[in-house]
């Protein structure tokens, strides 16, 4: 797909996840319409927000519609726009939902179309879930643009439970936390070095410590946990390392 064609299509982005992209070869579409795709990553047993952007090309009046399929083994469960002009609606299993222009004024040109995806709690980091597709018609249920998106299942977030912020540590601190089990975790410094590392147990625990002396004075640590080529990150805790302490030195047992 050229710039120009690129320019004149909607894009989807997860809000707050990942935003959308557009695929080396997008689907088919049949002449004069244009093409919807984006891609979103949403985690196990959450819900992420899938948006349309303000579309060009011919102006769809009163009655025109965008309607989002849901992808195999999600639902959509709300249709949180609230701007006048338009009428939002999922049907009762969540396999669709649905915008409907209620305003002649050029609707679809302006704004985003919000749609809340909801990803099951056994879905399985990394897997893609299929047919997710988007749909713009007239009043007359013609399509004006057609496509998919890319629904990945992503990773929840790992916790990095100790060491605790603001407590004076040693130079080698233990860190644990929780994270998808499974996960491989990865403990960084506010340079992005490795501190440690584990892999989360079918518990979800993980514990590290470092191989070698942190230097001394203010830091950074943060978790990331990577599963099936998706990772996630944790928040960052403030720490200070100083002189060596018994409790600092020691891991503790899972």
């Amino acid at each position: 797909m050229n710039r120009s064609s690129k320019a004149a299509a909607a894009v989807l982005t997860a809000a707050g996840i990942l935003t959308g992209g557009w695929p080396a070869a997008p689907p088919s579409a049949a002449a004069g319409e244009r093409v919807l795709w984006g891609s979103v990553t949403i985690p196990p047993g959450r819900d992420g927000i899938v948006e349309a952007s303000g579309l060009s090309g011919p102006v769809l009046g009163l009655g025109s519609s965008l309607t989002l399929t849901a992808p195999a083994g999600a639902k959509a469960t709300a249709v949180p726009l609230t701007v006048a002009g338009y009428r939002g609606e999922v049907a009762a299993d969540g396999r669709t939902a649905a915008y409907t222009a209620t305003s002649a004024e050029s609707p679809w040109r302006t704004g985003t179309f919000p749609f809340v995806l909801a990803v099951p709690a056994d879905a399985v980091p990394g897997t893609r879930l299929d047919g997710c597709l988007m749909r713009l018609a007239d009043a007359e249920g013609v399509t004006r643009a057609s496509g998919g998106c890319q629904v990945t299942v992503g990773l929840p977030s790992p916790v990095l439970s100790r060491p605790e912020s603001g407590v004076p540590l040693g130079y080698r601190p233990a860190a644990s936390g929780t994270a998808y089990p499974g996960a491989r975790v990865t403990v960084s410094d506010q340079d992005g070095n490795e501190v440690c590392a584990d892999t989360a147990g079918a518990d979800g625990l993980w514990s590290c410590a470092p191989g070698r002396d942190l230097p001394a004075g203010a830091n950074r640590l943060q978790a990331t946990a990577t599963l099936n080529g998706v990772s996630a990150s944790s928040e960052q805790i403030q720490i200070t390392v100083g002189p060596p302490t018994p409790e600092a030195s020691t891991v503790p047992p899972r």
